[in-house]
């Protein structure tokens, strides 16, 4: 059994879903990165003595759209502080029936829509040289995944136990007829954050892992009404403790188990899929 401080546990939080209260001990910490600044302050604390770093992805406040996220300095600042693991929240709308308002479902793929944001930290600058190939055949740690779908049984929290989310540019929503092609096209879920989040993480070489809150049903459902802010957050109200109660039981799950070869594994796919500039 792994040393519970050998595992360090980055969460970013989405939309109503980033309560500072769950860590214990909390102190701030700003930081800088290569990449610039990253949303907000670093919260560090522990949760069940497990270390911990909590990060609003839009900021404390809610200022920060999706497009505008710094995520390369994110993750980046999590890196840095030596998490091992990714554990992140996000809100979205579901794009099949029988995933329901509440729900929670815990994704293993995406589909990228997104446009403007960078998706590498090899980007010809000076902090890491090459090309990175990242593949994203299999993009969220299935080990960690595996955690949060036997918490959620064991709560008796209704979840899915895969999901692909479609991740838009945003800020607005859908219209009807994107909608409906992204449900022809096999997608789940929709959000605006999951992209490049989780690509990051992988470059990065840390378990990454996201828990997502379905609030409605997008635009797609006829008979129900459409996405709006107002209903976003009152579901979410309703809702967030879903995911603050799986991360909480979920974190000292996890620490308690052995990582060696999971980021043994990550680090040799991150190796053979950078192109180093020739000599």
């Amino acid at each position: 059994m792994a040393e519970t401080h050998s595992v360090k546990v980055g969460i970013i939080g989405g939309s109503g879903l980033d309560d500072p209260d769950i860590l214990e001990g909390r102190t701030e910490k700003y930081v800088e990165t290569p990449f610039g600044k990253p949303s907000d302050a670093l919260i560090i604390g522990k949760i069940k003595n497990v270390d911990c770093v909590l990060l609003a992805r839009h900021g404390r406040q809610h200022t920060i759209c999706p497009t505008n996220v710094n995520y390369r300095a994110n993750v980046w600042a999590l890196k840095t502080e030596g998490c091992t693991h990714i554990l992140v929240t996000t809100a979205c709308g579901s794009l099949k029936e029988d995933i329901q308002p509440g729900d929670v479902v815990v994704l293993d793929q995406f589909i990228d829509r997104t446009t403007k944001r960078p998706q590498t930290f090899y980007d010809g600058g000076a902090c890491l040289p090459g090309v990175c190939h990242i593949p994203m055949s299999d993009p969220f740690c299935s080990k960690t995944r595996e955690v949060l779908i036997d918490v959620a049984k064991k709560l008796g929290i209704k979840y899915h136990s895969k999901g692909t989310m479609i991740t838009i540019e945003g800020p607005r929503f859908s219209s009807r007829a994107e909608s409906h092609m992204f449900r022809l096209w096999g997608a789940d879920v929709i959000n605006m954050t999951t992209v490049p989040e989780v690509v990051l993480a992988k470059e990065a070489g840390i378990c990454y892992a996201s828990i997502a809150l379905a609030t409605d049903y997008d635009c797609w459902k006829e008979h129900e009404e459409a996405v709006s802010v107002d209903r976003v957050l009152k579901t979410l109200k309703e809702n967030a403790n879903k995911a603050t109660t799986i991360l909480l039981t979920a974190i000292p799950q996890i620490a308690s188990m052995e990582w060696t070869d999971a980021v043994v594994t990550m680090k040799n796919i991150l190796q053979l899929s950078v192109m180093l500039p020739k000599q």
